[in-house]
């Protein structure tokens, strides 16, 4: 519980950024809060409204949102065995599969599967009060809170990720593809559009897996 909530807060900070951003971008305080309800998938969110603010359609912009959402649906394959949800309870665990959430769950897997599924839903949850809270905040403040980024939130989700991550990284094989793919993702940021980075780095480990299933079977 304490990790999911200090995720939580971590992650929901943030939302303050793009509640500013959504407004500044042109959406009204509703079309930004509901994103957040609707969407509740903060790179996905943001990719929208940078197309949206730089003067890009609404189609491109879905379009990118698309693509950087894409990886919860691999998330969710991976949680479904562990969460064993269905029904009502799948749809909503569905809605708060996000990178945080997936993470926690995953990190706690090893202890139980009641441990997984109180880190999911916890963290999940968490994430979703205090960005939605904190996305309306920014939306209705706008500039007069002034850049989030100076208040370092922007780092703030990503330290709290790296910090559930680097528990699970157990030998050199694993620290070498972390380290290999944290390479590829900052070599690509001037190379392809915001978010996607992210989307090329995740395929240094399935080459690394594939190479070493190659080299077991040989």
């Amino acid at each position: 519980m304490r990790t999911s909530l200090g995720v939580g807060v971590a992650t929901g900070a943030y939302g303050l950024s793009y509640g500013a951003l959504g407004t500044a971008a042109g959406l009204s305080v509703v079309q930004t809060c509901a994103l957040s309800v609707l969407m509740f998938s903060g790179g996905s969110q943001f990719a929208l409204i940078g197309v949206l603010g730089g003067g890009g359609s609404a189609v491109s912009g879905s379009a990118s949102a698309m693509l950087l959402g894409a990886r919860n649906a691999l998330y969710g394959a991976r949680l479904a065995p562990v969460l064993g949800v269905r029904g009502v309870r799948r749809a909503v665990g569905a809605q708060l599969v996000v990178d945080e959430s997936t993470a926690v769950a995953l990190r706690y897997e090893p202890e139980g599967v009641p441990a997984a599924r109180l880190g999911f839903w916890a963290t999940g949850l968490a994430i979703f009060v205090l960005w939605n809270l904190s996305t309306l905040i920014g939306a209705v403040l706008g500039n007069a809170i002034g850049d989030p980024r100076d208040y370092g939130l922007d780092a703030a989700a990503p330290a709290a990720f790296l910090a559930l991550l680097a528990p699970r990284l157990h030998g050199r094989s694993a620290w070498l593809t972390a380290v290999a793919g944290a390479a590829v993702a900052v070599a690509a940021v001037p190379l392809v559009p915001a978010g996607v980075p992210v989307l090329v780095a995740a395929l240094v480990p399935v080459v690394a897996v594939l190479a070493s299933r190659s080299k077991a079977a040989s």
